[in-house]
């Protein structure tokens, strides 16, 4: 028999592996440790992915095909559904800021995407309502001489926009939280789990673009065939189920345990609150202060160096919380960085905003026909965005991230700006081919002697815009699924819902932008005795030119974006 020194020996060893599985700063739903093996990983993440499949299938479900029901059930003009579409669309990525703080400082991820799924479930199921209740017959419209004479009645746009803005609301809550806590399920430190990490953010994009595919194809028809109420209520019953799916995984979620530290908000606000407080002081009185710290030149050191200033107090006194830490300069410093890369992006962001907007009303004047009785709907068009994503995601993962890998000796091929940057001037690309097909089919309509007909199509295929749609879709992969690695890894721990939420309001302020540019360019080009360039007779307006004009507006940026990308450092070696 073994003794009693040798059984215990015995048992430290068969714990020991327990002990070295545990995920340190994650604990489950009853807030006790969770292991390697047991929590987390694919596993909990295909759970979550599951969630982003169905609330990006609901949530362009709706968006895709908006400009369509503006222009006809509530008989709006093309300029204006395009503002009232790019100032929805800027609120609803906006918003995820404030979700990200409710997140982060006061409910955390799991709890706001609950709360966050039912508001948008209540929001849909208006938004069908609407839809349902108030409905128009098309040949009332197709009559009538004018588009008053199709406007519903005012409580149906009330209830329709308050719908809409609630769903708003709601991917505010949902859209940062949902893909940070799929990231949280891996664990940085085990470096098979930090491998996967890293994929997981390529394949999420893949799955929620898979999502947005069917999305496109099956609602969009629904809507242009059968019934807006219906296209509507559909993506209502998917988010409940969605919500299903996410309780489902409960058991198997890592959950990140809360620091007893001061809220990051109050630690970075504090850094910039004590610099400014000590604007007099002289860099001599900081190099001595860093001497006395014992703090080193290191790299990146130099940036931003005003706020070291806060390493010091400004009435001389050393108190907690009077002084600030290097690490909390530093969490500062990190914040700083982002702002010339999130200002530079938003060119591409109001480049992003013309898909479900232009693009759209373009096809809608060109021949859609796939049979003599099936008509592709215009915004359907839109789904072979994601369809280059879908096809170009594994070819990117599996082909071109190893050979770059083996060139460049970096785990991720290339760096994650290297990887936005090549997005940006993709996007570059599609507009300078979205205008040169624009003027194509422009000159067909006056070839034809279709420049005073609206309703006709124009006989040109709508597969010429194939192009600008699938490079817009490879230009994503590059750009899209690199920022929300960028600003998810270069923020702070504990505020990676935030970093998510600032990667989302680019598309916001984008969108916002979309909506002045527009606004000032019909004003600048319309008037009593002429069109604008946003004239709702597509044969006599000129979206070629605003698209002219958004390419070289995208080129500066790129420009500009190259310049700050060479000069960013790093918040972590393993970013790059």
């Amino acid at each position: 028999m073994p003794t009693s020194s040798a059984a215990g020996t015995a048992r430290l060893d068969a714990e020991s592996p327990l002990l070295e599985d545990i995920v340190h700063g994650s604990v489950d739903f009853k807030g006790r440790p969770v292991t390697h093996p047991g929590s987390g990983g694919w596993k909990s993440a295909s759970f979550i992915i599951g969630v982003e499949v169905a609330e990006r299938f609901a949530y362009y479900g709706i968006s895709s095909n908006l400009i369509s029901y503006l222009t006809g059930p509530l008989g709006q003009s093309t300029a204006t559904a395009a503002e009232n579409i790019n100032a929805w669309s800027g609120t609803a990525s906006l918003l995820p800021l404030l979700g990200a703080f409710v997140a982060d400082s006061f409910l955390g991820r799991y709890l706001t995407i609950i709360i966050a799924s039912g508001l948008y479930i209540l929001g849909l199921g208006f938004l069908s309502l609407s839809a349902t209740l108030y409905s128009f017959k098309s040949s009332d419209c197709q009559n009538a001489a004018n588009n008053a004479a199709c406007s519903p009645p005012e409580f149906q746009i009330i209830i329709f926009f308050l719908s809409l803005y609630l769903v708003a609301l709601a991917q505010g809550g949902h859209k940062p939280c949902v893909q940070a806590f799929g990231a949280d399920q891996f664990d940085e430190q085990d470096p098979k789990e930090c491998k996967s990490k890293s994929s997981f953010f390529n394949w999420w994009y893949f799955s929620m673009c898979a999502g947005v595919l069917v999305g496109l194809f099956f609602l969009n028809y629904i809507q242009d065939n059968l019934s807006w109420g219906l296209g509507f209520g559909i993506p209502c019953i998917v988010m409940c189920l969605a919500l299903i799916l996410f309780l489902l995984g409960t058991t198997t979620y890592r959950f990140s345990m809360k620091s007893d530290e001061r809220s990051p908000f109050a630690r970075i606000g504090q850094v910039f609150l004590n610099a400014a407080r000590n604007w007099r002081t002289t860099p001599a009185e900081i190099s001595k202060e860093e001497e006395a710290q014992g703090i080193l030149p290191y790299e990146g050191s130099q940036q931003f160096k005003f706020l070291n200033k806060a390493l010091l107090a400004s009435n001389g006194s050393k108190e907690d919380g009077k002084i600030c830490s290097i690490t909390e300069i530093e969490e500062a410093k990190a914040i700083l960085r982002l702002v010339p890369i999130w200002i530079t992006c938003l060119g591409y962001a109001i480049i992003f905003s013309q898909s479900s907007t232009l693009f759209t009303k373009q096809g809608v004047t060109m021949d859609r026909s796939i049979t003599s009785s099936f008509q592709l709907p215009a915004a359907s068009l839109q789904s072979f965005i994601s369809l280059a994503i879908v096809v170009f995601i594994p070819i990117y993962d599996r082909i071109l991230v190893p050979t770059a890998r083996a060139i460049t000796r970096k785990p991720s091929g290339i760096t994650m700006l290297q990887r936005i940057g090549t997005g940006i001037f993709l996007s570059f690309l599609s507009m300078v081919i979205a205008a040169l097909v624009e003027t194509k089919r422009l000159k067909t309509a006056a070839e034809y002697g279709l420049v005073d007909m609206p309703k006709a199509t124009v006989p040109m295929s709508v597969w010429w815009l194939l192009p600008q749609y699938l490079l817009f879709g490879i230009s994503d992969v590059f750009t899209m699924v690199g920022l929300q690695e960028f600003f998810y890894d270069q923020v702070p721990s504990e505020l990676k819902s935030i970093g998510l939420a600032l990667y989302l309001s680019i598309f916001g302020i984008g969108s916002f932008l979309s909506s002045f540019l527009i606004s000032v360019v019909e004003k600048a080009t319309g008037g009593p005795a002429r069109e604008s360039w946003f004239s709702d007779n597509l044969n006599r307006a000129h979206i070629d030119y605003f698209y002219w004009l958004l390419a070289g507006i995208s080129a500066a940026a790129f420009a500009a974006y190259s310049y700050f990308a060479k000069s960013y450092i790093y918040n972590r070696r393993n970013s790059l």
